[in-house]
């Protein structure tokens, strides 16, 4: 049997980890303009980051699906929604680095020169009144979608279980409090103390990485899940945590190579007066 503790699982403790280690980057570099650039810059080392654990968290609900169908090869709302959510995440990785657009160089179609807010091939930065869709409204929906899914219903759960086993029963799952406290608290740091035009991306770098930990720790582990996991056992289990646990520091250290050679240092070397007073 899985241990349905968050705790016993190091993945979300390592996730922890990483948002805590960069939510440090961004204090400690707040003073000084280009490690703060190269930090949430435009393919730097948190965009980077959040694309590739998009990237990855498709991936896991796609194989996800798999196993779902393997195990009851029906259509029913959990198979429905790992579907769904695996489009949704893999729509969310290509929009993040604009569908490959600036690492391809390929130049953007007149539509969106005239109706992206940064001139890119992407939805999300589509022009909206004054605003961009993104910040318009992708994120009020991801404000409130974010605060229920990961404070209120986990709340209401301890006195009412049934909730859980609801949401369960749609084919989602609820992430463990503590860690979801955590995440939000980091996100509302992230605005406090960092003066920066693009501080938003830290606050959607440590919202992909919790879902990446909590997603992967729920389905395929069993914590804070009551449904069969993946790995049901615990031998098994606690071995693809541990490795898990190593993907995850890859994924850190690819996204920080990735930034010096796809986007940061050009950024910088083609915008000499950046962050000058």
């Amino acid at each position: 049997m899985a241990n349905n503790k968050w705790y016993g699982h190091p993945v979300i403790a390592v996730g922890i980890l990483i948002n805590v280690f960069v939510m440090i980057l961004a204090i400690v570099w707040r003073n000084d303009p280009p490690a703060l650039w190269r930090l949430v810059v435009e393919d730097g080392i948190v965009e980077w980051m959040q694309f590739l654990c998009f990237a990855l968290l498709s991936g896991l609900l796609g194989f996800l699906a798999v196993e779902q169908w393997q195990r009851n090869p029906k259509i029913n709302l959990p198979l429905l929604a790992s579907v769904f959510l695996c489009a949704l995440v893999g729509l969310a990785a290509l929009e993040e680095i604009s569908w490959f657009q600036r690492i391809l160089n390929i130049a953007s179609p007149e539509f969106f020169l005239e109706n992206n807010k940064q001139a890119e091939t992407n939805i999300h930065n589509l022009a909206m009144g004054s605003g961009s869709l993104h910040k318009v409204l992708l994120l009020k929906i991801i404000a409130i979608v974010g605060l229920t899914h990961n404070i209120i219903l986990p709340i209401v759960a301890l006195k009412r279980p049934g909730v859980q086993r609801w949401v369960e029963s749609l084919g989602l799952y609820l992430p463990p409090l503590w860690p979801s406290v955590i995440y939000i608290v980091l996100v509302a740091i992230s605005h406090l103390t960092i003066d920066h035009p693009r501080k938003g991306e830290l606050g959607e770098m440590f919202g992909a990485v919790h879902y990446l930990v909590t997603v992967f720790a729920a389905y395929y582990l069993g914590a804070n899940y009551g449904r069969p996991a993946v790995f049901q056992d615990a031998p098994d289990a606690r071995r693809v945590s541990t490795l898990f646990c190593m993907l995850l520091v890859f994924l850190l250290m690819t996204g920080w190579m990735l930034s010096a050679g796809a986007g940061a240092g050009s950024y910088i070397a083609t915008h000499p007066g950046f962050g000058a007073e």
